[in-house]
């Protein structure tokens, strides 16, 4: 099997400082902890934050186990391929294939638990959902055709996209008024009551469909340069 190499293409805002962080890290850690251990130990966060976002209706202070999901996802989904870069060991067909199909799993339980937790409305946890996918996918191609792995757009990234969560998550334990506000909608005939997460998710929901249409037509041209017209032989 023929393996091309992808350029990684990571500028985030704390790409810098998380990048010496990681790889001190899987400098210093026993070499029995391997990639897919990583790889798993990011699954079990992302059932930590799944959980912790059912159980808000229980109390809202199951949010810190979604806080403390953020982090171990983070550990372990970051760590990952650190670990193979670090040590030489990369595999990258296997690495690639087992990397992106955990994390469509790990997205399905963070976004499906967020839309059946009293947080979010599910029609709404969904819609962010498949903008992220739609993204995910363009990525994907990118890496493909290009052979460019965009990890980035606008200097924000998973990292980036994590802290904003665990900041809302802190927002709404720490501050009741916001946690409590709620206000009816009428969306197509139907009427909603919306909460501060709710806006929060739409309004996420809308930068991420933003930086996928730009994507689109930034690759289009893109595409169109590299792979003109034929001309038609006589």
């Amino acid at each position: 099997m023929e393996i091309r190499e992808s350029k990684r293409i990571q500028n985030s805002i704390l790409n810098s400082l998380e990048k010496r962080a990681l790889v001190y890290m899987a400098g210093r850690l026993p070499e029995w902890v391997t990639s897919d251990m990583m790889t798993f130990v990011g699954f079990v966060g992302s059932i930590m934050i799944c959980v912790g976002f059912l159980l808000t209706g229980i109390s809202i202070n199951f949010l810190w186990l979604s806080v403390a999901g953020l982090v171990v996802n983070w550990f372990g989904d970051s760590l990952d391929g650190t670990i193979a870069r670090v040590r030489n060991s990369q595999r990258p067909v296997y690495g690639y294939y087992l990397d992106h199909t955990m994390d469509v799993v790990n997205e399905i339980l963070m976004f499906v638990g967020l839309g059946f937790s009293p947080l979010v409305h599910l029609e709404i946890a969904l819609a962010a959902f498949i903008c992220y996918l739609a993204l995910t996918l363009n990525v994907s191609m990118d890496t493909y055709l290009r052979g460019e792995f965009r990890l980035t757009y606008a200097r924000f990234g998973p990292t980036e996209f994590r802290l904003v969560v665990i900041l809302v998550c802190l927002l709404f334990i720490f501050v009741p008024a916001v946690r409590d506000y709620a206000r009816p909608v009428t969306v197509l005939n139907n009427e909603y009551v919306f909460g501060i997460f709710d806006y929060i998710a739409l309004f996420m929901t809308a930068v991420l469909g933003i930086i996928w249409v730009a994507a689109i037509i930034s690759d289009i041209r893109y595409y169109a340069k590299a792979d003109p017209p034929k001309k038609r032989q006589k």
